[in-house]
């Protein structure tokens, strides 16, 4: 859910989105390219030099757009579905894909409930008879909402909104859902039944689930000859979840007996067997195609990009495994990644299990993202392939090395500390006063205190006297200034560690020649 800071950059905008959010765009400072309907060769060179790109559900995002825009840092889908977007293929090139999942909730509650009364009273029927000059009162005869059984499959945000308002019509509701609990359910007034019961018992059925490989054709034939006879469908949600050819017969049947129908297999719609049929009420995808939905999602997914261009925390990115950080917890991700490439750097190649440590406060929350953190850290060091916050866990998994984060929320010697160790080597750090300066407090079991720097140099030693003069007269003779250092020793007093911290990159003849020195055990230049 963070990204590297990028202060300014240029957003490529393929949809139309709300005015407000482009102004927020650039007010952050970034350059604000609209460019709309792109075919997909223009796409690919509209993307040249984008940092982020706004889209909604016309554009394809597909592995080759993705892999002709090597700066692409940030994909915000201005609404709630992302079938447009290859979320995989981002996530494998560390390309954050974020949305605007709340933007649209009430608008597409009100459209299904909007699409319900219309089948129950077959409002757009009468409308068009009567336009057409026909009086027909008796033919379009509807059925009360009051009473009937309402089956919702999926009870997340747009099917709760949808329960809510249906209990308020006097319904009866059932759901299938099986990620929600039966205490959850009965707060909303809802009883979980299995899909076969839903089928049978509901006088009207809505859709209310994403589009994926378990969901394609879930209101098929199959459940459609299980359901109660005169059953109305619903769907708002995504084209495909209904097989339309299958509704056709059933509608044909009489088996159903209406259908409401938002979106549709392939869009956009114009023709289709079930638009010839008088049961049928059809719109051309207009869940959130309201002015406030509009606006919404054009605002929420602005602040994301911001966001996400700003290196912060993203709530609504899609394809990092996090929960969102505590407080407590965020001054240390930036302190995290940077202890994960010293590390790195210190032990070269990786063990095959890494341990980090969360002591202190931070022991006490979720440490999901700062384990990324120091994850993106570690891998950074040593390639030139891009590492993100969005594809550090699958590039870890290739290595086939294991993280383990553990938690010890007493604290010792400071409020918090973080620790990262494997291989037999370890770093530790904290972050100290108000202004939550970063120190390193601990290298390989020596306990010191010296500021992380952009050049650190780690000298293990004998623990003899001269040994700090030896390093110094060496360096001093070569030009390079000492930051700052700090030496620390093992509890058997053996053996020390000096850690210095280097304002230049200190040549390899300078290191040959440090390592030469009487007593010095190892060197290791870092480059953080």
């Amino acid at each position: 859910m963070l990204l590297p800071m990028t202060t300014q950059a240029r957003v490529l905008v393929t949809e139309e989105i709300a005015e407000n959010g482009l102004d927020q765009l650039r007010a952050a400072g970034h350059e604000v390219d609209v460019r709309l309907d792109l075919s997909p060769t223009e796409l690919r060179q509209a993307l040249e030099g984008a940092r982020a790109l706004i889209i909604r559900s016309a554009t394809e995002v597909t592995e080759d757009v993705l892999i002709g825009a090597p700066d692409l840092m940030v994909v915000g889908r201005a609404g709630v579905g992302l079938d447009n977007v290859d979320v995989d293929a981002a996530t494998k090139r560390g390309v954050m894909v974020v949305n605007a999942p709340t933007s649209n909730v009430v608008s597409a509650a009100e459209q299904t409930m909007a699409l319900i009364l219309a089948c129950a009273r077959n409002t757009a029927q009468a409308d068009a008879a009567l336009k057409a000059g026909r009086w027909e009162r008796s033919r379009w005869t509807g059925v009360e909402l009051h009473d009937k059984t309402l089956g919702i499959i999926g009870l997340g945000r747009i099917g709760k909104l949808v329960a809510q308002r249906a209990l308020a019509f006097g319904m009866k509701l059932i759901a299938y859902d099986p990620f929600i609990s039966d205490d959850r359910a009965r707060q909303l007034s809802v009883e979980l039944v299995d899909l076969d019961t839903l089928a049978a018992r509901s006088d009207i059925v809505t859709v209310h689930v994403a589009r994926t490989p378990e969901t394609v054709g879930l209101i098929g034939a199959d459940f459609l000859s299980k359901a109660k006879d005169g059953v109305r469908v619903i769907n708002v949600a995504r084209g495909g979840i209904v097989d339309e050819a299958a509704l056709y017969d059933a509608l044909v049947s009489g088996k159903a007996g209406g259908a409401g129908l938002d979106v549709f297999k392939s869009e956009p719609c114009t023709d289709s067997p079930l638009f010839t049929l008088p049961t049928v009420v059809v719109t051309p995808h207009l869940g959130a195609s309201t002015h406030e939905a509009q606006d919404k999602a054009g605002v929420t997914i602005a602040e994301q990009i911001n966001l996400a261009l700003a290196g912060d925390f993203v709530p609504f990115a899609v394809n990092i495994d996090a929960a969102e950080v505590a407080g407590t917890l965020r001054p240390f991700l930036p302190l995290a990644e940077q202890l994960g490439s010293i590390y790195a750097s210190l032990v070269g190649d990786l063990p095959d299990k890494i341990e980090i440590v969360f002591e202190g406060e931070i022991g006490g929350v979720d440490n999901s993202l700062a384990r990324l953190s120091a994850v993106k850290g570690i891998l950074a060091v040593g390639t030139a392939d891009p590492v993100s916050y969005v594809n550090a866990a699958s590039l870890l998994a290739e290595r086939n090395v294991s993280v383990d984060a553990v938690a010890r929320p007493t604290a010792h010697d400071y409020v918090n500390r973080l620790e990262i160790s494997g291989g037999g080597r370890s770093v530790a750090a904290t972050l100290l006063g108000l202004r939550n300066e970063a120190r390193i407090v601990g290298i390989d079991g020596h306990d010191l205190d010296v500021p992380p720097a952009d050049q650190l140099l780690v000298i293990r030693n004998d623990n003899r006297p001269g040994m700090i003069g030896k390093v110094g007269t060496v360096l001093g003779d070569a030009g390079i200034n000492i930051d700052d250092m700090d030496v620390g020793r093992d509890r058997t007093g053996q053996t020390a560690v000096m850690a210095l911290a280097i304002h230049d990159e200190i040549p390899a003849q300078v290191l040959a020649s440090l390592r030469a020195v009487d007593g010095v055990v190892s060197v290791d230049s870092i480059t953080v």
